[in-house]
């Protein structure tokens, strides 16, 4: 079943005992607030984790900056829909040997000459697309967002975050979520004086 960004509106209308609209471009106080906060918190939600579906692969030719030995000598240009870089290893798996990097802008430095498999947190705007947990957890932050604006009601801010707590705990119990998939190398690479942001 297609689902639409306006049925994720409703549905965060529905966590907050709202009524549903009919567009999010409605010039009502509901579909301002979710039109508003839409984009914004899919992308946040997306980077905050490593979601399975929203993984994607790239294998990017790098230049070398030149800038001498014992340093991060080459640089890659991130692909235009990364919201993040998964930690850098030498084959470019999750479970290989960790490279020390570090990012600055839309450029990843590291160690390793070119090409270079960079994993990513993926930017994914198609709701059909997105794994039904991840549909769980936007809908709860979205209704979180504009709890207080819309009912001016406390208690349903507390409704709103009991949501996003059980739709995040039930996406990490079935693994929906990569664990050790955000910063996992970072004591690893601190003890080998690498570089992990």
């Amino acid at each position: 079943m297609a689902i639409t960004p306006l049925d994720i509106a409703n549905m965060a209308l529905g966590v907050l005992d709202e009524a549903p609209i009919d567009s999010l471009d409605q010039d009502v106080k509901p579909a301002r607030l979710l039109n508003l906060h839409f984009d914004l918190t899919r992308e946040a939600e997306l980077t905050k984790h490593a979601w399975v579906f929203a993984i994607l692969a790239a294998a990017v030719a790098g230049s070398d900056t030149g800038s001498g030995a014992g340093t991060l000598n080459f640089a890659y240009e991130l692909p235009v829909d990364c919201l993040r870089p998964l930690p850098l290893t030498h084959n470019g798996e999750p479970d290989g040997v960790p490279i020390s990097w570090r990012q600055e802008a839309g450029l990843i430095y590291c160690e390793q000459s070119g090409p270079c498999l960079i994993r990513y947190i993926a930017n994914l705007t198609d709701p059909n697309d997105w794994d039904a947990l991840f549909t769980e957890v936007l809908v709860a932050a979205l209704a979180i967002k504009i709890a207080h604006p819309l009912t001016h009601k406390a208690g349903m801010i507390d409704i709103a975050r009991g949501a996003y707590d059980r739709a995040l705990d039930a996406a990490f119990q079935s693994n929906a979520i990569q664990r050790g998939g955000r910063f996992s190398t970072t004591s690893w690479a601190i003890q080998r004086g690498g570089f992990v942001r």
